[in-house]
């Protein structure tokens, strides 16, 4: 599948925004306000959805090119135009399409299977904003048909039916389940940190803190000590 590299997954998930308002403040506008008040790094709720390797939201207001259709070094589409006038010139060339509704657009990339990870995110997406405990569903809430959304499968079914394939999928990561990465970051920061502060000691006195090393950061314990998920800084 396009979707997989390994044990990862791409998810890209389109979900049009409804095309009205809330007072004066359109759907697009309120889940755009929603998405940049998410709390960030360990306290971010996707840092609670198992095996996520990142992931972002944002909204899609319209499809944009930079420059004009068909220009190449051997045929070049604008140049047969150009004697004639801006508006003649402009009104030659093929229209701009544009979206018809605004997207929320979810993507992320993680280990395992989809329906688990979509499972994640339904049992596990949840924060505090402004003393007031949201989930998923505060997010997508303003999308076409989330209001059929009642439950776990029927959120499934919805992010599916919202999802784009990922033909280009390349895994910037390892291949190891998040839990595996994050215990690798950080035996990697502390073995650092052992290092430079061991240089120019004996080999008797490296070897014996070496073993208290070892027992502090307990490298075949994946459950602790480690880092978080969403950690940024050691």
């Amino acid at each position: 599948m396009a979707t997989k590299s390994g044990n990862a997954t791409a998810l890209t998930v389109l979900s049009p925004i409804k095309n009205g308002t809330m007072g004066e403040i359109s759907y697009a506008d309120i889940t755009r306000e929603r998405c940049l008040r998410l709390p960030i790094h360990e306290n971010s709720p996707l840092a609670k959805v198992p095996n996520t390797y990142l992931a972002r939201l944002f909204i899609l207001d319209d499809v944009f090119y930079e420059s004009l259709p068909g220009s190449d070094s051997v045929f070049n589409f604008s140049d047969i135009f150009s004697f004639f006038s801006d508006q003649a010139r402009r009104d030659a060339l093929p229209k701009i399409d544009h979206l018809k509704s605004k997207y929320l657009v979810f993507s992320s990339n993680f280990h395992g299977d989809l329906n688990e990870y979509l499972a994640g995110m339904w049992e596990n997406w949840t924060y505090n904003d402004q003393g007031i405990q949201h989930d998923v569903r505060y997010i997508w809430e303003h999308c076409v048909a989330f209001d059929e959304v009642t439950d776990c499968n029927s959120f499934i079914s919805y992010i599916k039916r919202c999802q784009l394939d990922a033909s280009l999928f390349f895994n910037g990561s390892t291949d190891d389940s998040l839990q595996e990465q994050l215990k690798a970051l950080y035996l990697k920061q502390e073995f650092t940190k052992f290092v430079t502060t061991h240089q120019g000691k004996s080999a008797i006195e490296i070897q014996q803190a070496f073993k208290r090393f070892i027992e502090r950061v307990q490298p075949e314990n994946l459950s602790g000590p480690s880092w978080v998920p969403g950690q940024s800084n050691p």
